[in-house]
């Protein structure tokens, strides 16, 4: 890791939301990335960044998702980078809730899948997060010029697909 360079943490559940992320990979260049999600197997898409494994859990099995977000809490105070960034789901939603902690810059980008109305993670992780954005212009407001988002708003500024 460079001293110069910001440290982000781009963390996001199997399937969807980590192809979605992946495909941010670009917009990373010039950060030094560190990769977090829920299949160990998933490290050989992003190498040679780091790649750390968090458990997975969903709200439908509790014991599972204290252990998730007490391993995503460890991540983001061991890590302490610069900047989180997800696209879902549980892992997601704690890292940025916990980014906070250590003075993060938070933006949650809402599942593509989600065309009909904002995810619950993406509705609650707006009240918090630096940034909501949604990929669908229906489900957002456009994104304002300046660097400063309101909390509870979801804006749009283009898809990433």
């Amino acid at each position: 890791m460079s001293a110069t360079r910001p440290k982000v943490l781009a963390i996001s559940s199997r399937g969807g939301h980590w192809t979605q992320l992946r495909r941010l990979r670009r917009a990373f260049s010039d950060c030094d990335v560190i990769w977090a999600s829920t299949d160990a197997a998933l490290a050989r898409e992003v190498a040679p960044d780091s790649f750390v494994t968090v458990p997975d859990a969903s709200r439908w099995d509790r014991i599972k998702l204290v252990w998730s977000i007490l391993c995503v809490l460890w991540l983001v105070l061991r890590l302490r980078p610069h900047a989180i960034v997800s696209t879902g789901a549980a892992p997601g939603y704690f890292a940025l809730r916990f980014g906070r902690l250590v003075g993060a810059r938070t933006l949650w980008l809402d599942s593509f899948a989600n065309a009909e109305e904002l995810s619950l993670s993406g509705r609650k992780t707006s009240s918090f997060a630096d940034v909501t954005l949604t990929q669908w212009a229906h489900l957002g407001e456009p994104l304002p010029e300046s660097v400063k988002c309101e909390k509870d708003r979801a804006y749009y500024a283009g898809a990433v697909l």
